[in-house]
């Protein structure tokens, strides 16, 4: 039987939909993987990420006693002013270590959203803004930031070697603790704050007198970075995915990833550009970039790592100072750290793995869905401060954009840490 015009032009319609589709949307099934993209696969994979190695600075980091130390301290919420917030408020262990607000809450509102501890240990820097260059200098922060702990160094001093238990704890790894019970020399409350009594009160304090209670808080910090180190992600489905596919048997019934999650796997390696910052095992550099985040609702543009460049070399605590461990200071990321106005606004690249138990996204929480962060970096809007780096638009389709985000929820997995450091330790 003959076809009618009507008949062939339907058809000829339904040919130019589907060719428009397939140029809009892109293939429906994975293409095969190049010998180059394995290699970038390769290294993108949890097998690839080495050994964590010591940290010269923390000279108790792989103590098991310092590990027990500092698990019980990140849970105590009597590290705080009001006795209701400790560590585990703003990294809760069930959230990734996050809070899932925009904004740390502790004692107060923070300045921004609560980044992960997950993996820390192998980053040159701390925050969002990298104003510290370890573990244990970050862990000092929140204990005497306002809005987070609000207490202060003297207090946590006093505290540790009053508390039967704490100070046979701390005795047992950094030796007699001095005897903090003259209050004509050590006072109730002080430390270099910004809280005019607080700070009073620590200047009128002797130089040896401030330098064993910056001793003992340095050592408090070192305690709960021995546990954080603790903190690793496990391998996800993506993971296992490449290890079956560098093993020959990834097309396998069994595949760990679908085809939309590798089809969105193929744009985060190639056209979406992800890996110019989301690299390494870990997905992320470590490094500090401007992409155009815009500011939170009401707050000034953030001007990020060109502030916090300026505080982690000044901080005493830092690598070069003198409570780091290290007699030799062997700190080239400090020595060599990136300068220049290309740093203003810059936040330090995230780590993607277990993005879904991590929301809201940016710096102060300001995307609250995957999809939203997507749609930000495909658009490469201005910045509102400095110059956005990934100014290119990406010009990814609906259906690329979905599949982006289905493989980056397929990097959610358990973390890789026994069940007993993820709880409030048991009580002696």
């Amino acid at each position: 039987m003959k076809p009618s015009k009507k008949t062939s032009l339907i058809a000829i319609v339904a040919i130019l939909l589907a060719a428009s589709a397939w140029w809009q949307f892109g293939p429906r099934y994975p293409a095969k993987w190049t010998d180059l993209d394995l290699m970038v696969l390769q290294r993108l994979s949890l097998d690839s990420l080495p050994d964590l190695e010591p940290d010269p600075t923390n000279a108790v980091a792989d103590d098991p006693r310092a590990r027990e130390f500092g698990h019980k301290l990140f849970f105590d919420m009597r590290l705080s002013a009001n006795g209701s917030v400790s560590c585990a408020t703003c990294h809760q262990p069930d959230r990734r270590f996050t809070d899932g607000f925009p904004k740390g809450r502790g004692i107060g509102l923070s300045g921004r959203n609560t980044r992960s501890i997950v993996g820390t240990a192998y980053s040159p820097w701390l925050y969002w803004d990298g104003r510290k260059d370890s573990q244990w200098a970050q862990a000092l922060s929140p204990l005497e930031d306002p809005a987070e702990h609000g207490g202060n160094r003297m207090s946590y001093a006093r505290f540790i070697s009053t508390d039967p238990e704490y100070r046979l704890l701390y005795e047992d790894l950094f030796g007699e603790l001095p005897d903090f019970s003259d209050t004509s020399r050590f006072p109730e409350t002080a430390a270099p704050l910004d809280d005019a009594g607080a700070n009073a009160a620590w200047q009128a304090m002797s130089d040896e007198d401030r330098l064993a209670v910056n001793r003992v808080f340095s050592n408090i910090g070192k305690a709960i970075a021995a546990y954080e180190r603790l903190i690793m992600p496990g391998p996800s489905r993506f993971d296992t995915y490449v290890r079956d596919l560098l093993n020959g048997n990834s097309e396998s019934p069994g595949s760990a990833l679908t085809d939309e999650e590798i089809l969105g796997l193929q744009l985060f390696i190639d056209k979406a550009r992800c890996t110019e910052c989301h690299n390494g095992p870990l997905l992320t550099n470590n490094e500090f970039h401007n992409t155009g985040i815009l500011s939170f609702p009401g707050d000034v543009p953030d001007r990020g790592r060109i502030d916090g460049l300026k505080k982690v070399l000044a901080d005493p605590f830092n690598c070069l100072g003198q409570f780091s461990d290290d007699p030799e200071k062997r700190c080239a990321e400090l020595n060599y750290v990136r300068t220049g106005i290309e740093l203003i606004g810059a936040t330090r690249t995230p780590s993607l793995r277990n993005l879904g138990g991590t929301a809201p996204y940016s710096h102060k929480g300001q995307n609250e869905t995957i999809a939203a962060l997507l749609d930000l970096y495909n658009r490469a809007p201005l910045a509102m401060i400095g110059h956005n780096e990934a100014e290119e638009k990406l010009n990814l389709s609906r259906r690329e954009l979905k599949q982006l985000e289905a493989f980056l929820n397929a990097l959610d997995a358990p973390l890789a840490t026994a069940e007993k450091w993820l709880r409030v330790p048991l009580a002696n």
